[in-house]
Formats: structure tokens, C-alpha cells, sequence
């Protein structure tokens, strides 16, 4: 087995009202970043979990999000990175 380390992205789905990320876009508005449109705030989770390969790990963290890190009704995941630990 090897140790993988493994990034994930969790953010609202397009459609679902996010207040956290409209408060931050009015602050950043009101601090003069007139350009930002939308904000979406979601998390970032790093796990380590031991697999055989990047396509094992990416599997089994795959399972995790759709099983428990994402609500599969309010949040989209996107696994950024797997790579050896």
C-alpha cells in the first residue's frame, strides 16, 4: 500500500443560494473590487488514505464525497490532486 494525499474542492451547486459567498462578494464590493461577479465559498479537504494506485485512491475518495464530505443535493466536488504522500 502507499500513502496518497488527496485534494478536494466542495463548493454549492450553480442555482443554490449561497449567503456566505453574496455577504463576501457585497464586502469585497464595498472595498472597491467593483470587477468580482459571483462568489461561491466552499471547502477545501486534504485527506491521506492508503491505496494501491492514484486510481484506487481517487475511487475511494470519490466514495467519500458522495457518501458523506458533499451533500449530493446542495454541493458539487471536484478532486484536484492525488499524488503520493
Amino acid at each position: 500500500m502507499t500513502r496518497f494525499r488527496c485534494a478536494i474542492h466542495i463548493t454549492p451547486r450553480r442555482g443554490i443560494l449561497d449567503p456566505q459567498g453574496k455577504a463576501v462578494a457585497d464586502a469585497l464590493h464595498s472595498l472597491g473590487f467593483v470587477a468580482v461577479g459571483d462568489v461561491r465559498v466552499g471547502r477545501y479537504v486534504v485527506i491521506d488514505a492508503d491505496a494501491e494506485s492514484v486510481e484506487a485512491a481517487r475511487a475511494q475518495v470519490t466514495a467519500m464525497c458522495e457518501k458523506l464530505l458533499a451533500n449530493p443535493v446542495t454541493e458539487d466536488f471536484d478532486i484536484a490532486r492525488v499524488e503520493r504522500a
